[in-house]
């Protein structure tokens, strides 16, 4: 057979290579592990979550548990005393609150159908319209709504049996945490060179400190909204309205995104029934009103000085994190923001700034100058551009 210089045949060419069978296996082994692995990765989110909300409730209680290791107590001690008196706390304010929400909430479906009687008599002479008597609407509605109450019912029953397995995960998970320590901190840095060990360390105390930051807005924003509201609610002639003013201060500002509406729902409730219909509405008016003021300024100057971040980016990362993560992504947004933030500033490098009017506000002489200050600017960026020309040689 002549060479003609082709390259030898190493197989046949009607058959494929031996290595195929085993490179497509192979591939098809690893497209089912990676979509196990996927599977798997989202079956755990929920439990990346909990473990989440757990270590950031264990920041927020390691002082006190300090405090308390300080004073003598063993660590497991102290740590089970704040755990747990953390939770007779919330237990109380619930059994306080929730009885009175409860009782109200009966009232008002009470006087529900007088309410509507009245609403519909003024809007029918008003407007010279018909609407359905109440008990006819009640009919309509159990027909066309009755299986959706029913699922409903249901839904609402696996998530209350969801909260309380989340909150036994989280509670677990947080009084471990707790009850470990520096135990858990040194495991941790077993596995990390010295130099490693020091930059966790550091990171854990930054972590620690915007957490406790944190708590401490939500509190004054808390005494905010309990004053504002009892002032209000005192006015109104509201009853109980110290004990609803901190309901309201304490729900809206530790439970996220619907803790305002939570909070809201019980004096609007307490003062429709006991009082009326106005001023039913004229609280509603106030709790809506204050959350825009909070929201547009108490809530961004607190959180700037307490986390220093800017209000604005306080308030997207409250978006970004609700609209990504949910209504605990909201909550912990500004804590793992601000944590970052101080990361960013404690390990990247910074730069001196060039010098800008864009970067300074204009000076108390120009502000009362006037016209004559903004000439006088004038007339200097016109001698120094002539100056530039004459070196350039154009002038």
């Amino acid at each position: 057979m002549a060479d003609d210089g082709a390259r030898p045949v190493l197989h046949d060419s009607a058959r494929p290579p031996r290595w195929v069978p085993r490179v497509l296996v192979m591939g098809a082994v690893a497209v089912f592990v990676a979509a196990w692995a996927w599977d798997a990765l989202g079956q755990l989110s929920t439990l990346f979550v909990y473990l989440l909300v757990a270590f950031f409730v264990t920041l927020a209680l390691e002082p006190i548990v300090v405090w308390l290791v300080r004073h003598g107590w063993r660590r497991g001690v102290a740590a089970g005393a704040a755990f747990f008196g953390s939770v007779v706390v919330a237990v109380v304010v619930l059994a306080m609150f929730g009885n009175l929400f409860v009782q109200q909430l009966v009232q008002l479906v009470r006087v529900l159908p007088e309410l509507y009687v009245t609403i519909s008599g003024d809007i029918e002479r008003s407007f010279d319209v018909d609407l359905p008597a109440s008990d006819v609407l009640l009919q309509q509605l159990v027909t066309e709504y009755g299986s959706d109450v029913a699922s409903g019912t249901l839904a609402v029953g696996s998530t209350l049996v969801g909260v309380v397995f989340a909150a036994l995960t989280i509670g677990l998970v947080t009084y471990y945490l707790m009850a470990a320590g520096p135990q858990f901190r040194a495991a941790v840095c077993r596995w990390l060179s010295p130099d490693r060990q020091t930059e966790v360390l550091r990171l854990w105390e930054i972590t620690q400190v915007k957490v406790s930051d944190f708590i401490s807005s939500r509190i004054v924003l808390a005494a905010l909204s309990a004053a504002f509201t009892a002032v209000f609610l005192v006015i109104m002639g509201t009853p109980y309205a110290l004990p609803l003013a901190l309901f309201t201060g304490v729900v809206s500002q530790f439970v996220p995104t619907i803790g305002t509406y939570i909070g809201g729902a019980l004096p609007v409730a307490v003062a429709l029934t006991s009082q009326g219909l106005p001023q039913g509405l004229a609280v509603l008016a106030f709790i809506i009103a204050y959350q825009q003021l909070e929201n547009l300024y108490f809530s961004p100057k607190i959180s700037a000085r307490a986390l220093e971040m800017n209000p604005a980016v306080s308030f997207v990362v409250v978006l970004a994190f609700g609209a990504v993560f949910g209504a605990l992504g909201a909550f912990l947004a500004l804590p793992i923001a601000a944590t970052i933030q101080a990361v960013a500033n404690t390990y990247l490098q910074r730069h001196e700034l060039v010098d800008s009017d864009l970067l300074r506000d204009p000076e108390v002489a120009e502000r009362r100058g006037g016209r004559s200050a903004r000439n006088a600017r004038a007339a200097r960026e016109a001698a120094r551009t002539v100056d530039e020309r004459r070196a350039d040689g154009v002038g």
